[in-house]
């Protein structure tokens, strides 16, 4: 369940006691930042915007660096990304240049509850590594009010225990099906167990009823759980299916290669890189290979298009994804493109855009409430019933309150390679899901490791 416990009136009465036996004893109670700005310690009172708005980390009084609203205070938010040597990089950049564009434009809009936010002074590089990952949060945890990016599902869970043990609240760049029962992760759009099982039903109504699946992915919660999804909807439909695990990295897809050409499944689930992704479909259409390629969100690049894979792709390749692409003609695509300004077209800029908007949701929760303390924004994170993405997903796809099984978005799209579109792959089934997702119970993630 991702309800928190309200909390009882006598617990109120003890902090508020609390809160005013610290301030005759205490004129300060903040932290010093790297650049000298001070983080706003448990106070009550904070006036920034005209009112009462109780605080600890990572709000100020005192303005943003470089603030659009001089006399607001500050919320910093951080951002931990794949941002050089990572497998994810060209998809992480313009992920994270996404969500500057969407918190400036807050800001331009006034900002949230007398405060704009920052989500430029804390951001680090993962390199897509958990070690890493976990070091570097540990480095901004004192910094941040909460997390607009953490990209990975393998990094993230690194430091999911960290996460809720401080009631700091992420948007993860990611969609395993674990952030289901995660109450402190903001998740958007259906996840990759969903995402497989739909995927199957499209080759179904697309290919033939019997075919044959084999789900080939990368280690860990991304490529385990799309092949858990397909194992799933292989089992309940009587379908056969097999499952390679594959290294990251396109010099090592030889033997998923060898797999796929031996096996010869009429689709294969592909949960990896894009770079990878081009050294495995090159590869088997190289061998003769002539089945279809079901290629979960992340596995897509534009730049696909461009490499000697190009021709292999074109023909053997679908996208599936948890939303429309960058071209797509919505109020939140429309916002998105003028925020980001003239850029080379990348649907990393969609889903970092998309992303942002239930944390923005639970960040104006939590200020109307008058608590933005780490438990302040989780309790509001907890409680929303909806999100308005502008269109870019319906609202009820931000659901937080409640089981899992009950609030779980279960609906993809299907595009095509086309390089007459902005991102290079053209929409040809909306907004579906298929018996098998709608019937699935999420009583746990689908990939446990």
């Amino acid at each position: 369940m991702r309800k928190f416990p309200h909390r009882p009136r006598w617990a109120v009465l003890l902090v508020a006691l609390a809160l005013v036996l610290s301030a005759c004893r205490d004129t300060g109670g903040g932290t010093a930042t790297d650049d000298g700005t001070e983080t706003a310690g448990a106070t009550e009172g904070a006036t920034a915007g005209g009112g009462e708005v109780q605080t600890d980390v990572g709000v100020t009084e005192e303005a943003c660096p470089n603030a659009v609203n001089s006399d607001n205070g500050c919320i910093y938010l951080g951002i931990i990304s794949d941002l050089t040597e990572g497998p994810f990089a060209a998809l992480a950049v313009p992920i994270t240049d996404a969500q500057k564009a969407f918190w400036k434009r807050v800001n331009e809009e006034g900002g949230i509850g007398g405060y704009d936010v920052d989500v430029e002074s804390y951001i680090k590089d993962n390199k897509y590594n958990p070690e890493v990952h976990n070091q570097v949060y540990q480095e901004i945890k004192p910094e941040v009010l909460a997390l607009a990016q953490t990209l990975g599902s393998p990094t993230t869970a690194a430091i999911i225990e960290d996460l809720k043990a401080e009631n700091i609240v992420a948007a993860p760049a990611s969609w395993t099906s674990a952030w289901e029962f995660e109450e402190v992760i903001l998740e958007s759009g259906t996840n990759y167990c969903i995402e497989s099982m739909n995927a199957i039903d499209h080759a179904q109504r697309n290919i033939s009823e019997d075919i044959s699946v084999m789900a080939v992915g990368l280690p860990g919660d991304y490529g385990g759980d799309a092949a858990k999804g397909a194992e799933v909807a292989a089992e309940e439909l009587g379908l056969d299916f097999s499952s390679v695990e594959t290294t990251p990295g396109p010099e090592n897809q030889a033997e998923a290669v060898g797999q796929i050409v031996q096996n010869n499944p009429d689709i294969v689930i592909l949960t990896t890189a894009p770079t990878d992704a081009a050294a495995v479909i090159g590869g088997a259409a190289a061998e003769g290979y002539q089945g279809k390629f079901y290629g979960t969100s992340p596995t897509w690049n534009p730049a696909l298009l461009e490499s000697p894979a190009a021709d292999a792709i074109k023909a053997l390749y679908l996208q599936t994804a948890p939303w429309e692409p960058f071209g797509t003609d919505t109020p939140g695509h429309e916002a998105m493109r003028e925020a980001i300004g003239d850029v080379e077209p990348n649907d990393g800029y969609t889903s970092g855009w998309v992303w942002s908007y239930p944390l923005k949701a639970a960040l104006e929760a939590a200020a109307e409430a008058g608590d933005l303390t780490r438990a302040g924004i989780a309790q509001a994170a907890s409680e929303l019933e909806t999100v308005d993405y502008e269109g870019m997903l319906p609202e009820e796809a931000g659901r937080f309150g409640g089981d899992p099984s009950e609030t779980v978005y279960r609906e993809i799209v299907v595009a095509e390679p086309d390089e007459n579109e902005p991102t290079g792959v053209k929409v040809i089934e909306e907004f579906f899901a298929s018996d098998v997702a709608q019937n699935y119970e999420m009583s746990g993630p689908c990939f446990t490791g």
